[in-house]
C-alpha cells in the first residue's frame, strides 16, 4: 500500500509521496516544453525572415489570373528583388553572396526547428509515461480518475512542503 504522506490544498484529498515525484517531473517536463515552444517560434520567425528576403514580387502564376501580362510583374522590395531592380546588372557576386547567406540561415533555422520538434516529441513520450503513472498511483488512495487526470501537477508537486 502507498502511505500518504500529505493532503492537497485545493481537494484536501491524500498526496502520496509517489504523486508529488511524478508531479514535480511532471511539473519541470512542463517547463521545458516552454522553453522548447519558444525555440520553435524563434525558429520558425528566422525561417520566415529569411523567405521574406528572397521575395521578389508578385507570383507570375498569380498575375496570370488578373493581367494577360505575367512578365509585367513589380519587382518587390526584397533584399534580392532591391538586387535585381538595376535590370540586373548587379554584379553576380553580390547576388550569389546575398543568396548564400540567405541559404545559411534557413538550413539552420530548419535544422534547429527539427531539433526542436523531436525533442518535444519524445518530452511528450515521457509526459504520457508519467501522467500515466500518476493517474494509477492517485487512484491507488482513492482519486477518481476524472480527479487524478486532471490533478494540477506544479500544486502537487509542492503538496507536504512546508
Amino acid at each position: 500500500m502507498i502511505a500518504p504522506s500529505s493532503t492537497t490544498a485545493a481537494t484536501g484529498a491524500y498526496c502520496p509521496d509517489r504523486a508529488r515525484e511524478l508531479s514535480a517531473r511532471l511539473s519541470a517536463l512542463f517547463t521545458r516544453d516552454v522553453v522548447i515552444v519558444k525555440r520553435l517560434n524563434d525558429a520558425k520567425r528566422r525561417l520566415e525572415q529569411a523567405n521574406d528576403r528572397l521575395w521578389s514580387g508578385l507570383a507570375p502564376d498569380a498575375l496570370g489570373l488578373v493581367c494577360d501580362d505575367a512578365g509585367a510583374a513589380v519587382i518587390g522590395g526584397s533584399e534580392v528583388a532591391s538586387l535585381l531592380r538595376d535590370d540586373g546588372t548587379v554584379a553576380d557576386a553580390v547576388m550569389l553572396e546575398a543568396l548564400q547567406q540567405i541559404h545559411t540561415t534557413i538550413h539552420r533555422s530548419l535544422h534547429q526547428y527539427q531539433d526542436a520538434c523531436e525533442e518535444r516529441r519524445q518530452l511528450a513520450v515521457e509526459v504520457g509515461e508519467y501522467s500515466q503513472q500518476l493517474t494509477e498511483v492517485l487512484c491507488a488512495v482513492g482519486w477518481s480518475a476524472d480527479e487524478a487526470r486532471g490533478a494540477d501537477v506544479h500544486e502537487l508537486a509542492g503538496a507536504g512542503a512546508r
